[in-house]
């Protein structure tokens, strides 16, 4: 099994699936908008806008680092990340103008689809113990 993007000899189309599987998860997607909204971000702040345990925090980051979408540089006791390449930060750009195009035309050809928007619009039911 090989980590990240690598191995030139493999067809194109499975270098690129190895890439998106390094894209694929909620949580680390999170973490490059958050990279993409700005030129570097602490694993402090990251920590505060994702929520996340710092040990979570730390594995989505590993997988980031080896399928080279983030690099880090640490100064004195503080790590900074910031995206490898800027063409993640468009990459997420479109695949954001995509899944409008997506969610308008699927939701136009479902029944109710007033009612679905409107329970996506809705609050989170609390659900502390």
């Amino acid at each position: 099994m090989n980590s990240g993007i690598g191995d030139a000899h493999r067809p194109v189309y499975e270098i690129k699936a190895n890439l998106f599987k390094g894209l694929a998860h909620p949580l680390r997607i999170r973490v490059l908008e958050i990279l993409a909204s700005a030129d570097e971000v602490s694993v402090a702040q990251m920590l505060e806008q994702t929520g996340l345990q710092a040990s979570h925090l730390s594995q989505h980051l590993s997988v980031l680092r080896r399928y080279h979408l983030v690099t880090s540089e640490r100064r004195a006791s503080i790590v900074y990340y910031r995206l490898e390449f800027g063409e993640v930060a468009e990459l997420l750009a479109v695949a954001r103008v995509l899944l409008r195009k997506v969610l308008d035309t699927s939701t136009s050809n479902i029944p109710l689809a007033d009612e679905i928007a409107a329970a996506a619009a809705a609050p989170a039911p609390d659900v502390r113990p």
